[in-house]
């Protein structure tokens, strides 16, 4: 990636010593966040210890899809991110799943969270980076086999709709997108932006559907007709979940 031009670039980036906003990556930042990344994933890994997943609905579609497919485009709303990505995770010895991160002192703190993890970091903004972030995706998912999680609403929304950059990269790298969803028991949401928090001790079921290819040649009308039926079908995999639940 280049470093950003006069106009301002991006904020808290890398790439530069010091950004808009002030900050660097420090030699006391850098320690902060080795002291704090084993830390904060132990507390992720005993949340995930503390639910149980007891249903997964349509677990063989991720071997259908992974059958015909060396990698492949995993998308689910932000808000489900806590299940369906330690689902991924747990397939890591034969697809390994990557996560697009801010290229920004901030995001170092994510990077290294999902290095540790055992998967792939893809360095990028799908708001301030966006055609470069999807060249990188590309990159990954056909060069390097990595598989990229895409959460199509994203944290800054708008929630629950189906942006169509997961459409245009499975047009464009002929890989197919694996829709997936997950329900909670019971669950706390953030306020901000309703992620799902599911409660200690609360039962959980994921439900992926049929992995979904796009032709090379679709013109506007049809990307956007993708994006709605998309849009649906992850909504209807909640409610699979839901009721997979009882």
């Amino acid at each position: 990636m280049s470093t950003p031009g006069p106009d301002g670039g991006l904020r808290n980036t890398l790439y530069r010593t010091s950004t808009r906003s002030g900050r660097r990556m420090t030699a006391a930042r850098r320690l902060l966040y080795r002291v704090a990344v084993p830390v904060a994933t132990a507390i992720i890994r005993a949340w995930w210890l503390t639910c149980r997943v007891v249903r997964v609905e349509g677990a063989h579609y991720l071997e259908e899809a992974l059958s015909d497919s060396p990698s492949l485009i995993p998308c689910y709303w932000h808000q489900h991110q806590l299940f369906c990505g330690k689902l991924l995770l747990e397939q890591r010895s034969r697809l390994t799943v990557g996560w697009l991160v801010s290229p920004s002192v901030d995001g170092e703190f994510g990077a290294m969270m999902v290095r540790r993890a055992g998967a792939a970091v893809i360095r990028g903004s799908s708001t301030h980076t966006g055609a470069r972030a999807l060249r990188d995706y590309y990159h990954a998912l056909v060069k390097e086999q990595i598989s990229p999680i895409i959460t199509p609403d994203g944290p800054r929304g708008p929630r629950f709709k189906f942006k169509p950059g997961a459409i245009l990269l499975a047009q464009m790298s002929g890989r197919p997108m694996l829709p997936m969803a997950y329900a909670a028991s019971r669950a706390w949401l953030v306020k901000w932006d309703k992620f799902v928090i599911p409660v200690p001790l609360s039962r959980i079921a994921v439900a992926i559907g049929p992995p979904r290819y796009v032709p090379r040649v679709t013109d506007s009308g049809g990307l956007e007709r993708l994006q709605g039926e998309m849009e649906q079908e992850l909504k209807r995999l909640y409610g699979t979940a839901r009721a997979a639940l009882g």
